[in-house]
Parts: structure tokens; sequence; C-alpha cells
């Protein structure tokens, strides 16, 4: 099945415990590719182990070329940027970017040329402001943004940063997010991906 909606989920330090609210709620006919990035750095996880025992979404390590297919969770490798191409993901070992790889910008910014506003874009709790310039790619491309609410995170920078420097369409504690992007995902049905110039 072609994939016309992507969700893509970013957070730091504090976000593994939102990530399984998240994960544990979404629908297992989710009409939407889920891609997430942690900053795991080069350190090993068991990221796509935890999310498939929590929901009913197939979850696993992104691979260089995959396709997108709605329902199913791609997770960042460590040590390696996510990126969202139409109809794939792309694994990248290009430069540390706000010293992390993988990285949450990267994600955002190639859904959002990849798929316009066919795209969610989420940040998670986190330090210092990864994930905010993304966000502006993402809006600017007629996106929808979501942060978890400071007063939910446990460490607030990262959707604070968003907040102060993107309009934000919407901020909600993690145990309100899958039904929202639940919400969000069944209320549209944009066209097929287009590459944006």
């Amino acid at each position: 099945m072609e994939c016309r909606n992507v969700i893509v989920v970013g957070g730091s330090a504090g976000a593994v415990e939102p990530l399984r609210v998240l994960v544990g709620n979404l629908p297992r006919e989710l009409a939407a590719a889920l891609c997430i990035v942690l900053h795991l750095g080069n350190r090993q996880s068991m990221l796509p182990e935890l999310f498939r025992q929590l929901g009913p979404l197939p979850a696993g390590w992104a691979a260089d070329g995959d396709r997108l297919q709605p329902g199913r969770i791609y997770v960042a490798p460590p040590d390696h940027h996510l990126l969202v191409t139409p109809g794939h993901v792309r694994l990248s070992r290009g430069p540390r970017e706000n010293r992390t790889r993988p990285a949450l910008d990267p994600l955002f910014r190639s859904a959002a040329e990849a798929y316009g506003p066919a795209v969610i874009g989420v940040i998670l709790s986190g330090m210092l402001g990864d994930g905010t310039a993304g966000f502006s790619a993402i809006k600017r491309l007629g996106g929808t943004t979501v942060v978890q609410d400071p007063k939910d995170a446990q460490y607030p920078s990262m959707p604070l940063t968003a907040l102060a420097n993107v309009t934000v369409d919407h901020r909600l504690p993690a145990d309100a997010m899958a039904d929202l992007l639940t919400r969000l995902v069944e209320s549209r049905t944009p066209m097929a991906a287009k590459p944006v110039p």
C-alpha cells in the first residue's frame, strides 16, 4: 500500500517513557508510517523490541532503502541519521547535527521536503534544541507540528525551544498524543507524496 502520511517523532533525555506511552496506544490500522529518532549516539539499544512488545505495530531498525509502509515503525539505528524520501527511508552517516547522530533535524527536514502537508512532526522530552529547525521546515511546507507539553516532559528544553521559535499546532501530554495523531491521520487524505522543489 502506498504511504500517504508520515509521522516523524524525536526525543532525547526523558523521551523513552513518552515514546512507550505513544507507541502503546497507537491503533493497529494506523494509516501512516511512523519514523522515530532518539538521541542514541553510537550506543546499542533495544528500542524496536520494546516497541513491538508495547503495541500492535511492527517495529524495527530502519534499513537504507526500506519502503515506507503505513502502520509500521522505523527506528533510527545508532550512529545513523534517518531520512525520508518519497516512498522510502534512507540512512546517512553525515555530520552530527546538534552534536548528535542520529538527530531530529535531518529526519524532520527530509520528511517535510518529501511529503509536505502529509507530515506530522512530534517533539518529545529532551535537552537543548534539536528538532526546532526541522519543525520550522515542516510548518513552512504545510505539515502539522506537535510538542509534548513542557510541564509533562522530564526535560522540557526541546519542547520549549520549539514553542519559542515555531508556531506549534498542538501542545499536549504524552498520554493524549496517540489519539491526536490518529485523528489527524484519519481527518485527511493528502495527495500522493511529490518532491517539494
